[in-house]
């Protein structure tokens, strides 16, 4: 199965916290990220989640696929998935869901575990990456190889799986140049998207320690929104779509339960957006000479709150910067989400 590149499908997560996985990594405590307990869901579990996420689907025609996230799905003993696969293919034959997906770690990816998928439904398989450099890796205590990486890649791309990728920055031993160059060499392997993680310190990881007896320091926020900005970037120009920035929110790391440390933010990706749409706009004020004038934005209505920045960041910069008398909106939905206007000029994203 396979649906068109634009095409943003309708997930269904199922989450396996911390299964399969042979030990856990420096940043990893994987049930305060899930906010679940360490247990397999059951029966009962599984068919109460994909019809509650079903009951939330609004346009029934979404291409829809069931989601195994949070652990190291072929690294599951071989009847665990099976039992998953096969039940998830239940609502693939009956036709309310059309695919299935996992992340797993590339280590995983073997010729003998890939033939256990072939009577499945399976869409899309993520790679657990992280870095592309094996120091960082051992650093981290992955457990993989970047070779690692390139022979999962191979395999996954011979079987036509739609690939994505997963990684971090800020892990240790991590700089920005060497984030840039995983950036790079990711974008080399052609994945269909990515997403982009900045590590955080979570209590009851070995970072959690680290962090404490002055082992590890984690990236503050803004240096890791330009970081993660400077990847975005990356990707697009690669036409490699980024389909997260960030780590998911949870009551505990909104509350500070889970987090000791660390660049989190509830809209970590509305964040790098803002600085992006911040760097272009900077370009073409200075470009079009509006120093001292006042400016007009036309842009979708979508678009707002990106451009003005978390809590106005943006236009205080720019009339700071500028000395722009006054900044107005024009609002439009008609209008692109990568074009907006400046005094009618087009100013675009990237």
């Amino acid at each position: 199965m396979d649906i068109t590149p634009n095409q943003k499908p309708f997930v269904i997560p199922i989450f396996i916290p911390h299964a399969g996985c042979p030990h856990r990594c420096v940043f990893c405590d994987q049930t305060r990220t899930t906010s679940h307990c360490e247990e397999l869901p059951g029966a009962v579990q599984l068919d109460e989640t994909i019809t509650r996420f079903l009951g939330y689907r609004k346009d029934a025609t979404r291409h829809t696929e069931i989601s195994f996230y949070g652990g190291n799905f072929l690294g599951l003993p071989t009847a665990t998935i099976y039992f998953l696969l096969e039940f998830a293919t239940r609502y693939v034959c009956d036709g309310r869901v059309q695919g299935i997906r996992f992340s797993t770690r590339p280590d995983t990816i073997t010729t003998q575990r890939l033939k256990l998928l072939t009577k499945f439904p399976i869409t899309t398989i993520e790679l657990g990456v992280q870095s592309m450099n094996n120091q960082v890796l051992r650093a981290s205590r992955r457990g993989h190889t970047v070779q690692d990486i390139h022979h999962a890649v191979t395999l996954l791309k011979r079987a036509s799986y739609r690939l994505g990728i997963q990684m971090m920055v800020g892990l240790p031993g991590d700089t920005t140049e060497l984030a840039m160059a995983t950036g790079e060499q990711i974008a080399a392997l052609g994945p269909d998207f990515v997403r982009i993680y900045p590590t955080l310190v979570l209590q009851g990881s070995r970072l959690a320690d680290w962090y404490h007896n002055g082992r590890y320091r984690p990236m503050d926020l803004e240096d890791a929104v330009a970081l993660v900005k400077k990847l975005y970037a990356l990707f697009v120009r690669k036409q490699i779509k980024v389909v997260r920035m960030g780590l998911q929110a949870t009551d505990g790391l909104d509350t500070g339960e889970d987090l000791v440390a660390g660049p989190f933010h509830p809209a970590f990706g509305e964040l790098v957006h803002s600085a992006l749409w911040l760097e272009a706009i900077t370009t073409e004020v200075h470009n079009l000479s509006l120093r001292n004038h006042n400016l007009t934005i036309g842009l979708n209505p979508r678009l707002v709150s990106r451009v003005k920045g978390n809590n106005n960041k943006n236009l205080k910069i720019l009339s700071k910067d500028f000395s722009l008398t006054q900044i107005k909106f024009s609002t439009d939905s008609r209008l692109s989400l990568d074009v907006i206007q400046l005094n009618g000029q087009p100013c675009r994203f990237l």
